[in-house]
């Protein structure tokens, strides 16, 4: 199953350089209203089975289109939320980058903790159990193979590669996901196998979520077989090579 990670488009608050966490009333800016309508060109042909967001009003806006235009409905899920940044929450990031706890977001991130809020290794817990309970889902709904969509924010969807790729937390500052990105994660039986990350211009080309092999449509018994989900020793032969076994 492979799940499309979007971060949700620029918003005003992105604009105003402030820390919005889960201050309500935070919308698109007009750029990421171009955004958000950009989404469908950009995957509305994909055979997307399910969306599910964040219940912010910014991830709200940023996948109407989309979801209008394949005829779903995004179901919300308090686990793919933003941070609770707490005391920190609006805020300006040039101000609290002078803050103590700032640095430890920077360098040692599992163990920051937001002043009246809560810590990025919660954070991860959540939206990673998130994330694969609704494949888990799509899996037993629409077969093995399944795509689908998951909207959320740049701190939560780090977090959630940094596991796919078997990442410590502390290293999750060196992923870029901006506005409007997609990022894409197939949960395999053996390993989670991320194929894009911050993919943010034109059509998201079928190679980067159709990643599976053909066993995963028809799972062999003979765990020898089972070998067609292991990576590629000594790397990919590229994307046509690819296609050709699926």
């Amino acid at each position: 199953m492979t799940v499309l990670l979007v971060r949700h488009a620029r918003s005003t608050s992105n604009v105003a350089r402030t820390l919005a966490g889960r201050s309500l009333g935070v919308g698109l800016d007009p750029l990421g209203q171009q955004q958000a309508r950009e989404l469908v060109s950009r995957l509305a042909a994909l055979p997307i089975r399910r969306i599910v967001r964040s219940p912010l009003q910014r991830c709200a806006e940023t996948i109407a289109a989309l979801a209008d235009s394949l005829g779903l409905e995004p179901a919300v899920d308090e686990r793919l939320s933003e941070v609770d940044y707490g005391s920190w929450t609006g805020r300006k990031l040039d101000e609290l980058a002078g803050e103590p706890l700032w640095k430890t977001v920077q360098r040692h991130p599992s163990a920051a903790v937001f002043p009246e809020g809560e810590g990025l290794a919660q954070v991860q817990a959540r939206a990673v159990a998130a994330v694969r309970e609704h494949d888990r889902a799509v899996a037993a709904e629409h077969g093995p193979g399944a795509l689908w969509l998951a909207c959320s924010h740049g701190d939560v969807i780090k977090a959630v590669l940094a596991d796919a790729v078997g990442s410590h937390l502390d290293q999750f500052q060196r992923i870029l996901v901006e506005p409007a990105s997609v990022s894409v994660v197939a949960y395999t039986p053996h390993l989670p196998v991320v194929s894009c990350v911050n993919h943010t211009n034109g059509e998201l080309p079928p190679a980067k979520f159709n990643v599976l092999p053909a066993a995963v449509a028809a799972p062999k018994a003979d765990e020898a077989e089972q070998a067609a989900y292991d990576g590629i020793v000594g790397g990919s032969p590229g994307a046509d090579a690819d296609s050709a076994r699926m």
